[in-house]
């Protein structure tokens, strides 16, 4: 997740300042809420007075949008790997979705799209975040295509139907009471394996070993 930012009150050039601005902002989105993003708390978070902060970000709106967007970059590198074989990448981003180690992500969406009704410019920042979730995943894809680990000859149909698995498993994440049940905890997997005319069991036995890797000591 996005780790919290250190810093002293130390002159900073301005391209470093904004940055640093933006990923204490964005380290508050994943943890706190969009809601929590504030001048003041921004700049406590970076010991800093909000003065400066609304010297790069006039308003709360402006760094609202720029932080999400950071956060949910920072996020989609985790969430799918760019390195391994198609199938072992897709296994560990499942992996890390049914096994509640992207809760974080999944919070962050639907705060995000609940808040976009009454903020255009976030609305507008969410639809080029999806764009780029989309192209990383259907490039994911595409090499599996082109090595015969997924049948599936539509790239664009495949990822969509995936997307949409992982944005209603992620509907649930703020419940209190968890969902237990083994058809909702590989919810994705089949979906996926669906998705990309996988018949046989290798995508959920490469689901298992992925698990296995991310809870070993």
């Amino acid at each position: 997740m996005v780790s919290r930012v250190t810093s002293t009150n130390s002159r900073k050039a301005p391209g470093e300042r904004r940055d640093e601005i933006i990923a204490e902002a964005a380290r508050l989105a994943v943890t706190a809420g969009l809601e929590k993003i504030t001048l003041r708390a921004v700049a406590a978070g970076i010991d800093v007075r909000p003065g400066l902060i609304s010297h790069y970000f006039p308003t709360v709106e402006d760094l609202l949008v720029v932080a999400c967007e950071r956060a949910l970059s920072d996020e989609r590198t985790r969430l799918i790997p760019a390195e391994g074989a198609p199938l072992t990448r897709l296994a560990r981003m499942i992996a890390r979705l049914e096994g509640g180690h992207a809760d974080d992500l999944a919070r962050l969406w639907l705060n995000a799209r609940h808040l976009s009704r009454h903020h255009p410019r976030l609305g507008e920042a969410l639809v080029a975040q999806e764009e780029q979730d989309r192209e990383r995943l259907m490039g994911l894809i595409r090499d599996g295509i082109a090595e015969g680990a997924f049948p599936a000859q539509d790239p664009f149909a495949a990822c969509v139907r995936i997307f949409v698995a992982v944005d209603g498993a992620g509907a649930y994440v703020n419940s209190p009471t968890p969902f237990d049940h083994v058809t909702y905890h590989r919810f994705i997997t089949d979906v996926a394996q669906w998705a990309l005319g996988i018949t046989d069991d290798s995508l959920r036995q490469a689901v298992d070993c992925a698990t296995a890797e991310l809870i070993r000591p």
